[in-house]
């Protein structure tokens, strides 16, 4: 079967050298510049499209591949968690600010306000790019020193190359503090793999852009992110049966949303679940054990407050299975 088949790309695609083939990649270098995309400049919008779409697929299998790791990770980052620590991701660029992403979105997803990131350049580099800030190692040094890490958080480093000097300094500098470590990259048999206590390789390989690891490289870090932090903090009760009952209902959409995980979560009508999300001021949690144990708020949130804030758990404890 050629590479093309295998992709997905029909022969007719590659008509007039506007789609090359495009084969698995197993080279893992972010930065090469592949035969299969010479010509770029000159393809078909559609060709163009094909080619990145066909990458991107496969920066989810280079994911799928790194799942043994990234249980480790998630392993590390769950006990942590568990003691009171902070999730902390550091990084540079783009890498950096998919780490900032990923934090900015658990408060709202789950309710979980102690994650932050440690973005080369600072918060100037959120929005534009601060390209000689990820050489500096003593800022690395210096901003997980600032932030005090230390042996209760978890450290995420986010690196393509899986060299930068900052995302690498930084996580030995936080490992050295007695943090847990993890480094994820996309090129094999870099440090950023070698200096946590585990490292994720995303081989996602050259880029349909040449360097340009925005693209196949991002999006492998950003499906990895998700896998990672959504694992970890549905394992630490971020989450029951498959809601989300740590969300915060503060606008009216999420209200809506809200009374609707209630009722699913502990099988009553709307009606029942707005009234007791009423009683138990937006808590989801509070609300869904209240509502399905048939207990006031009070006994629900010291259920929960027993069981670390896990609705089964708490549940189970009201003798509702």
């Amino acid at each position: 079967m050629r590479a093309d088949e295998r992709e997905g790309v029909s022969a007719g695609d590659r008509e007039g050298g506007h789609l090359a083939p495009v084969a698995p990649v197993a080279t893992g270098e972010t930065e090469a510049a592949a035969a299969d995309y010479s010509g770029l400049d000159a393809w078909s919008t559609g060709a163009i499209l094909t080619a990145i779409t066909a990458s991107n697929r496969r920066a989810v299998e280079a994911v799928e591949r790194a799942i043994p790791e990234l249980e480790r990770a998630a392993v590390g980052v769950e006990e942590r968690l568990r003691s009171g620590g902070r999730l902390i991701y550091v990084g540079a660029g783009t890498s950096g600010r998919l780490g900032l992403q990923d934090a900015a979105e658990l408060a709202p997803t789950f309710g979980f306000d102690d994650a932050t990131t440690l973005l080369a350049g600072g918060d100037a580099a959120q929005s534009r790019a601060k390209e000689g800030a990820e050489d500096d190692v003593a800022a690395a040094v210096h901003d997980v020193d600032a932030a005090k890490v230390g042996p209760r958080d978890a450290v995420v480093g986010i690196a393509a190359s899986g060299a930068t000097p900052f995302t690498v300094a930084a996580v030995r500098r936080a490992r050295e503090l007695g943090a847990f470590t993890v480094g994820i990259a996309n090129n094999r048999g870099t440090p950023l793999l070698e200096v946590p206590h585990v490292g994720v390789l995303l081989e996602t390989g050259p880029e349909v852009l040449a360097g340009s690891t925005r693209l196949a490289a991002g999006t492998a870090q950003k499906a990895a992110l998700n896998a990672l932090s959504t694992t970890a903090l549905v394992r630490l009760g971020g989450a029951y049966e498959n809601l989300m009952v740590g969300m915060r209902p503060v606008n009216a959409k999420l209200r809506v949303r809200a009374v609707k995980i209630v009722a699913q979560g502990a099988g009553v009508s709307e009606a029942v679940a707005g009234a007791a999300l009423e009683a138990a001021n937006g808590d989801i949690r509070c609300a869904i054990v209240s509502a399905k144990a048939g207990v006031g708020v009070g006994t629900a949130r010291s259920a929960l407050s027993e069981h670390g804030g896990n609705v089964r758990a708490a549940l189970k404890s009201l003798g509702v299975g």
